[in-house]
C-alpha cells in the first residue's frame, strides 16, 4: 500500500531504506559502502555513511559497518586484504564522513588524534527552535542516567557543576557528578525559517550523543526527528510546531516517521599534511531545507 501524500511517501521509502540496509547480504552492504568511499591512500579509507545503518551490533541489529569491513577490504583491495578498522562511531540515524583504517597501527593513530581533540569534526543539523544566543559554545558535563517512567529507559543527560540558586539568582557551583564527562559543544546559527534553524556544529569532545543532548536539555533545540531526546520522561514521538508540521506537509500523528536531520559534514585529519573531507547532505536532509525554506549555505 502506497501512500497518495508524498512526504508520507516520502518518510515510508527513507524507512524502508534503513530496513532493507538490515536484510541485504554483507556481500551487498560491503558493495554499497564501497560505492560510498570518498577517499583513500594506504593507511586510511573514508566513507559516507547511509542513514540508519549502524556502526555496532546489537540486540536485533542483523547488519552493521563492524561486521563487513574485512569485506569491504577485500573489495578495495585484494583477497588477501586484512580487514579495515573503525577509528570512531557515528549513531545509527546519523548520516556523513566516517574514516576506517587500513591497519590495527593505523586505527591506534587516528583513535589518539579522536582523543586528544586534534580532530576537527563539523556537524549540520535542523533544530525545533531559535538558540538564543545563535551562536555560543555549551559546556555542560553528560552522565548516563536511567529513566524511571512507565518504560524504564537509559538517557544520557546534562550533570551541570553549576545551578542557580532560587532564593537571589546567583550562580553557585554544586558538587561534581564522579561518572559525568566533560562535554563541550561549539554552535551557530546558519538559516532559521518555519519555526526550526540550520546549525553548523563542533564537538570540541567526544562523549555519547553529545550533540543531541546539548542542543536538546542545553540550549532547548532539538534535533529534528530525535524521538528520544525531545522528552526526557518519557519515549514519545518529537511535538513539532504548528508552522514546522506545515511546511513538511505533516500531521502531528506521523511525526515518529520523521528521520534524524544530523549530518557529520566535514572532518579534518592531520595524518601528515592534514586531509579535509567534507560530505554533501543526503537527499533526505536537502529535501527538508527546501520545505522548511531553510537557505543552504555555500561551501
Amino acid at each position: 500500500q502506497i501512500p497518495k501524500d508524498p512526504t508520507q511517501r516520502w518518510l515510508r521509502e527513507l524507512a524502508a531504506m534503513s530496513q532493507q540496509l538490515q536484510q541485504v547480504h554483507p556481500n551487498v552492504l560491503a558493495k554499497i559502502l564501497k560505492q560510498r568511499t570518498l577517499f583513500q591512500n594506504e593507511e586510511i579509507v573514508v566513507i559516507d555513511k547511509p542513514y540508519g545503518l549502524p556502526v555496532h551490533g546489537g540486540p536485533g541489529i542483523k547488519n552493521c559497518i563492524a561486521d563487513v569491513l574485512p569485506i569491504l577490504a577485500k573489495m578495495l583491495e585484494n583477497m588477501k586484504a586484512e580487514p579495515l578498522h573503525l577509528c570512531h562511531r557515528l549513531d545509527k540515524e546519523t548520516t556523513g564522513v566516517m574514516v576506517l583504517a587500513r591497519s590495527k597501527e593505523a586505527a591506534e593513530k587516528i583513535r589518539l588524534l579522536f582523543k586528544t581533540r586534534q580532530v576537527e569534526k563539523i556537524y549540520w543539523a535542523i533544530v525545533l527552535g531559535d538558540p538564543d544566543p545563535v551562536e555560543g559554545v555549551v559546556e555542560i558535563p553528560i552522565v548516563e542516567k536511567e529513566v524511571q517512567s512507565h518504560q524504564s529507559h537509559y538517557k544520557m543527560t546534562l550533570a551541570p557543576n553549576y545551578r542557580l540558586c532560587p532564593e537571589d539568582g546567583q550562580v553557585v557551583k554544586i558538587r561534581r557528578n564522579r561518572s559525568a564527562e566533560r562535554a563541550v559543544t561549539r554552535y551557530r546559527r546558519l538559516a532559521g525559517a518555519s519555526a526550526c534553524s540550520l546549525l553548523e556544529l563542533q564537538p570540541i569532545t567526544g562523549v555519547k550523543h553529545q550533540i543531541r543532548v546539548h542542543l536538546a536539555y542545553g540550549l532547548g533545540c532539538p534535533i529534528l526527528g530525535d524521538h528520544k531526546y525531545s522528552h526526557w520522561s518519557k519515549l514519545a514521538p518529537q511535538k513539532l510546531p504548528t508552522l514546522t508540521l506545515r511546511r513538511l506537509k505533516l500531521e502531528q500523528s506521523k511525526a515518529r516517521h520523521l528521520p534524524l536531520h544530523l549530518h557529520a559534514h566535514r572532518l579534518c585529519l592531520p595524518l601528515g599534511q592534514p586531509l579535509d573531507f567534507v560530505c554533501k547532505l543526503p537527499l533526505f536532509f536537502q529535501k527538508t531545507l527546501r520545505k522548511l525554506e531553510l537557505d543552504i549555505p555555500k561551501d
